[in-house]
Formats: structure tokens, C-alpha cells, sequence
């Protein structure tokens, strides 16, 4: 039976789809430190995690390794002053310090509610869970006087060319980006924090993803069946990280917001039953990889690096293939590359019977217009855009570590 793209799209109700520089890591060079097969298979394995130090220069979740669930979940600030704006801020630092730690929550009485839902039994473990908290734009608007404290390059998401969004699913004044080791512990933290923040803050949108195991070996695969976050600026090097990753001082940006990074998050929705219906061919030229091993188009192994130099027609790694896109490893582009750390989704079916999957693309940059949006714009009209629709997602600011038990997430910025 013959299969129309342009009929699924409109019968799916989603119009013309969208480019996304987040599907750089369905095979792209802009995704995350190479991990070894025994490293992933530790993380993916059935055991309990290690607790993650919560206390630090930098939050936990960003060069943490990945765990293997996670939930995206945004939130509208509704304190009713900039003073219970902190408190709420500080509440939110000592939930997260005690979930990420574990143990056993503390027992007020047969009168009271329980302080805890139960649902990981009576201790709760750590199971590698990180808390990550960053603010969008609109939370330095005019309700609590921050506008002049607003980090430089903070702004609501840009709608690039093709992009499907949904206001429903785009922005929030806070961003939580939970990951741990098992669904129920992080699902455990999203409930717990928005008992104790009820009043201050209020869930907008929330995405949960997950990390599938290397399969045979090697690193995850994406829903388009293609390893995700091959390779990625080594960000675990100072030197990397102070150029790329991490706000530091003299790049303009105010004196708090050093030791953050700009958080991207972008939904993106794949049309999987057009996708599964591509030649393999045709499938591998448009990601410039090989979907078994992962490795280049004309080398042999996930973790080859290909030399452009060397191929300037194209007759490896197609000159249109996303991979090559979004980082052709110039000089001149090695200023705009981004440290991905993404997970999958699926939401179902939509309400025509159609796979409701994708990605939720994850990026960390030191500047964002510098670096993702450059990276999005190259990747305009590419190929995958008719297998791809980004709908929601947003802007953040990562904010600087919690250094002790005596500092709060945003102490700089709203002591």
C-alpha cells in the first residue's frame, strides 16, 4: 500500500514539520562524553545508584553521567512577593538536598498527613537522583524586580523555520530537570517537591524521558534506531568547560550568574510510522551514519572521527547529512558546539491512532545565541526535517551550584 507523507502530516494534525539541532544527538559529533560499554552498563543495570555530592561549584545533572529516567518539568512562578520568591527558592534546595541524599523521612505523628507519599517504602534511596534548577526569562519580568539581574542571553525560546509550537508546552519561569536511576524515584522527587512548593509555584508542562541501553554495545539508541550523543566537547576539562560549558567572569553576564549555564530544552516529536517505511540507505545518508554500528559512513566504529578535509564532495559522509551539519568541525565552528545529554519519550498515541514519540533534546552552553542557535540555524531545511516536528521546550538558565549547607539555589540572585 502506497504511504503519503504529506496525508500522515495532515492527518496527524501537526503541519509542516520542523529542523531541530537536538537531533544532532540521534548522530551527531555536538552529544555527550564518550562512555565506555561497561560504563553504560553500569548506569542502565538494575542496581541503585550512587547518591550524587549535591553541594558544589556547579549543579549535579549537567556533567553527571546519565542515568537512565528522567522528567522535564517546568513551572509558573505564583509566589505573590520577591521574598517568598526566596522562600520557595530555599525550600527547593533542602527538598532536593534530602532526596538526592536519601534515608528515612521523619515521622510527624498518627495525626498528621505523612511527611512522605510511600512510594519508594520506608527509606528512601538515593538511586543517583540530581535536582537541576534553572529560571526562564519570564521570571525577571516585572513581579519580583530582577529585569537588571537577568542573564544576558536569556530569552523565551526562538521559533526557528518548520518548528510546530505549542504555547502549552513552551517556556515556564523554572525549569526542573530530574534524572535517577529507576522512573518511580524520579517520579518520587517531582511529587515530593511540588507538595512542599504548592503555593509558590505551579507545573506548567511536564516531559518524561528515558535512556535506552547500548544494544549491542556502544551507546544508546535514539526512537529513529540511531546511537544518541556519540561524541561531544570533552567539557570535563577545565579549560574546555571555561570556554563552552560554564558562565564565568568577563563574558558580561551579571556577577551571580557565574558557574551557570544556559539549559535548552527542546520536545521533539518524531513521525515514526513515515520514518520506519525510509530505506536503511536513505536513512543512514540523511544522519551520516552507519544505524547497526554507529560509525561514520565509510569507517567502522562508533567512536571513529571523521576528517572532513578529506571527503570536501561529500562521497562518505554526505555533505547534507545531519551529523556533518550541525558540527563540521572547522575551527571556525568549534566556538558554537554544545554538550548534549537528551532522552527519549513517548507519550502514546496522538488522537488520530498515531505513535506519540520523540525526543527531548538537552543541551548545556556557556552562550546561548552563540552556540545552540547557530548550531539550530545551520541545521534549517535539512532532510530530517519531514520526519521531525519540535512543539515545546524553552530557554533556562542553569543556575550556580549550592556550595554548602548554608547557600540556596539563587542565593546571588535573590539574597
Amino acid at each position: 500500500m502506497s504511504f503519503d507523507r504529506r496525508q500522515f502530516l495532515r492527518r496527524s494534525g501537526l503541519g509542516v514539520v520542523g529542523a531541530v539541532a537536538g537531533l544532532a544527538g540521534s548522530s551527531d559529533d555536538a552529544g555527550a562524553t564518550e562512555r565506555s560499554v561497561s560504563e553504560s552498563d553500569a548506569l542502565l543495570g538494575g542496581a541503585a545508584l550512587a547518591p550524587v555530592p549535591f553541594h558544589g561549584a556547579h549543579q549535579a545533572g549537567i556533567l553527571t553521567p546519565q542515568p537512565p529516567a528522567a522528567a522535564f518539568v517546568a513551572f509558573d512562578a505564583i509566589a505573590p512577593h520577591r521574598a517568598d520568591l526566596a522562600e520557595l527558592f530555599r525550600t527547593l534546595t533542602s527538598r532536593a538536598r534530602f532526596l538526592t541524599t536519601g534515608g528515612v523521612p521523619p515521622q510527624l505523628g498518627v495525626a498528621s498527613p505523612p511527611s512522605d507519599s510511600g512510594t519508594l517504602g520506608p527509606r528512601l534511596p538515593a538511586d543517583g537522583l540530581t535536582v537541576t534548577v534553572g529560571v526562564g526569562s519570564t521570571l525577571f519580568d516585572g513581579r519580583y524586580g530582577l529585569a537588571a539581574l537577568k542573564p544576558r542571553h536569556l530569552a523565551p525560546m526562538s521559533a526557528f523555520p518548520n518548528d510546530d509550537l505549542d504555547p502549552a508546552w513552551c517556556g515556564g519561569d523554572l525549569l526542573l530537570q530530574l534524572c535517577a536511576g529507576s522512573t518511580d524515584v524520579v517520579l518520587h522527587a517531582m511529587r515530593d517537591i511540588a507538595k512542599h512548593t504548592r503555593g509558590a509555584m505551579q507545573i506548567r508542562w511536564r516531559l518524561d524521558g528515558y535512556l535506552s541501553p547500548p544494544r549491542p554495545d556502544g551507546i544508546g539508541r535514539d526512537n529513529l534506531g540511531f546511537m544518541d550523543g556519540i561524541a561531544n566537547p570533552r567539557v570535563e576539562e577545565p579549560s574546555v568547560a571555561d570556554k563552552l560549558l560554564w558562565v564565568v567572569p568577563g563574558t558580561g553576564e551579571p556577577a551571580w550568574a557565574a558557574g551557570g549555564t544556559y539549559h535548552v530544552v527542546r520536545l521533539i516529536r518524531m513521525f515514526i510510522e513515515f520514518w520506519d517505511r525510509v530505506s536503511l540507505s536513505e536513512q543512514q545518508n540523511m544522519i551520516g551514519r552507519y544505524r547497526a554500528s554507529g560509525a561514520p559512513i565509510g569507517m567502522t566504529s562508533y567512536g571513529d572521527v571523521p576528517d572532513y578535509a578529506r571527503d570536501p564532495y561529500g562521497l562518505d559522509v554526505p555533505l547534507s547529512a545531519h551529523m556533518r551539519v550541525a558540527n563540521p568541525r572547522t575551527a571556525a565552528t568549534e566556538p558554537s558546539r554544545i554538550f548534549r545529554r537528551s532522552y527519549n519519550y513517548d507519550l502514546g498515541t496522538d488522537l488520530n491512532g498515531d505513535l506519540n514519540m520523540g525526543h527531548a533534546f538537552n543541551c548545556f552552553q556557556q552562550d546561548v545565541t552563540r552556540q545552540f542557535e547557530v548550531v539550530q540555524t545551520r541545521l534549517v531545511n535539512e532532510a530530517l526535517d519531514d520526519y521531525v516536528s519540535p512543539f515545546g521546550g524553552g530557554y533556562f538558565f542553569a543556575l550556580p551550584g549550592v556550595k554548602d549547607e548554608s547557600d540556596w539555589y539563587g542565593r546571588g540572585l535573590l539574597a
